[in-house]
């Protein structure tokens, strides 16, 4: 089968560079008109190129050497080969080209690796068989390559000679290339750092530390969200999240948490939406104005039981928990099954895959929506990545209530994502909170208990006079404040307050320049 016209002079809004023509998903979605995003472009030179590659904008700039043979395997070849697998762009390809085509070009070379594995993707993707038999018993070549990805199970497809090792299944499955920052991340055994900073302190110090951070992680998670709810609220969601892990991530458990989230809130129904939602503003005429819009909603529960079974295939392969957390949790938010509370949940499951899987000493969790909420800009950054390039192949229309209408079919877009990116910004939130946030907050609770025995034994004081001593002095900025010392504390002497404030300063001298 041939692929003509690929020398375009813009592809999907990109400005193909000169002398050079598209190759690869480019080339493929430019040809056969398939309505899907390509990240990053590839074109091949009409030149050499020092280095045999480089970059120009979006585009990948190919040596001519690289130039494929103009017809669906050369270009399929390429993209397997030198390009980034995307799924819903190969999904979208092998729906778009003839049954018959593919037939051909496997039957051509029945146990060449790139017909083996294009046979396998066809029919995993799509769940259709192509009228082709069972290839011959050779060795079997990997899905994705495992020195480029990070993979899954290595269940062996016997009909197509492939290990199976894909992250997901056909009904959702993600992708995470292996990049030198992921590498470099999961080398640092963030979990022994934990312990080593941990085994450190006293028990009673450690379960202090961890209510605090909880707490702070609630409050973090809604201010997300634009929302500051009373402690009580904040105290049942932190009692939510502590029993992450308990129990299997199943629909009901989901169902637990999102109520657990609302309480009394008769308002908010329990179980998956029933009508679309979407982020963005409206317009004074109360039109819609969408920057992002969740899986339809009679897909969302086929969508949530795949995610679930990506989740499954993950735990069970034994990847590393961080890239498990990352692929479900961000899964989650892309398909949006509730009509509030998503972002909360979406954060929720991070803990609960990270101590369901042992990452996470027990009872504790690391405070990952503190991080996001000091790098707000960089987390919606992350999630736009994706989201953003999807809208112009979701067709909708606004409804008289405010609301959106999604008019065609958009399952695929939830299917497959690339996680890369998101596993990323997960690890570096993790890493921020275990080299910084964790041992500064076990610093303090150290440096505030030294203080708290030192103004007992000095003043003959209860434990909460204190405590309430030392909130007020530091709250101050490290002296007693006037108004609050003659109400409450009208027997100090000026000597006693000034040597109330130097034991105070030195407990935490250098504590506020860290």
């Amino acid at each position: 089968m041939r692929i003509q016209n690929l020398t375009a002079h813009f592809f999907q809004g990109n400005i193909l560079p000169q002398e050079t023509e598209m190759v690869g998903w480019s080339a493929l979605v430019h040809s056969l008109g398939v309505a899907a995003p390509v990240r990053n472009p590839s074109c091949v030179s009409q030149k050499y190129i020092l280095g045999s590659k480089r970059t120009d904008g979006t585009w990948n700039i190919y040596d001519k050497r690289y130039r494929p043979e103009s017809t669906l395997e050369g270009h399929l070849t390429f993209a397997i080969r030198h390009e980034t697998i995307d799924l819903l762009v190969l999904k979208r390809i092998l729906q778009a080209v003839p049954e018959t085509a593919l037939i051909e070009m496997i039957r051509a070379k029945p146990i060449g690796t790139t017909a083996r594995k294009i046979w396998f993707f066809f029919e995993t993707l799509t769940g259709k068989r192509l009228d082709i038999p069972d290839a011959p018993a050779v060795k079997a070549v990997d899905a994705l390559d495992p020195s480029r990805y990070y993979t899954g199970g290595n269940l062996i497809s016997r009909r197509h000679r492939v290990r199976d090792n894909l992250l997901g299944t056909g009904e959702l499955c993600p992708v995470i290339r292996r990049t030198p920052k992921l590498e470099k991340m999961i080398a640092l055994d963030l979990p022994a750092k934990t312990r080593d900073t941990i085994g450190k302190a006293s028990a009673q110090l450690i379960a202090h530390a961890a209510n605090f951070v909880l707490l702070e992680d609630s409050r973090a998670s809604f201010e997300i969200e634009g929302e500051h709810p009373p402690v009580n609220r904040l105290e049942r969601w932190g009692h939510a999240v502590m029993e992450a892990g308990k129990r299997p991530l199943r629909q009901a458990e989901i169902y637990h948490l999102h109520n657990i989230l609302f309480g009394s809130d008769r308002s908010k129904t329990t179980g998956y939406r029933t009508e679309e939602v979407f982020l963005g503003r409206r317009n004074r005429n109360y039109e819609p104005l969408p920057e992002f819009i969740g899986a339809r909603r009679n897909d969302v529960e086929r969508m949530m039981t795949a995610l679930n079974e990506c989740g499954d295939r993950l735990r069970n392969s034994g990847i590393n928990p961080v890239l498990h957390a990352a692929c479900v949790a961000f899964g989650f938010v892309y398909i949006h099954p509730f009509t509030d509370g998503n972002g909360r949940l979406h954060r929720c499951l991070i803990h609960q895959i990270l101590a369901e899987r042992g990452f996470t000493p027990p009872q504790m969790v690391f405070p990952v929506s503190s991080v996001m909420l000091n790098r707000i800009d960089d987390y919606g950054a992350t999630l736009k990545t994706h989201s953003g390039p999807l809208m112009q192949f979701i067709a909708w229309r606004a409804l008289p209530n405010g609301n959106v209408e999604v008019t065609n079919d958009t399952s695929d877009l939830y299917r497959y994502y690339d996680c890369t990116n998101e596993a990323e910004f997960l690890y570096d939130c993790i890493l921020q909170t275990i080299e910084f946030d964790l041992p500064r907050e076990i610093d303090y609770l150290k440096r505030h208990d030294a203080v708290v025995k030192r103004i007992i034994n000095a003043f003959d004081v209860p434990n909460r006079t204190a405590e309430d001593i030392i909130m007020l002095i530091r709250r101050n900025g490290g002296v007693f404040p006037k108004k609050r010392r003659k109400k409450e504390f009208p027997e100090l002497t000026e000597s006693q307050i000034a040597a109330l404030e130097a034991i105070v300063a030195e407990g935490f001298d250098g504590f506020d320049q860290e």
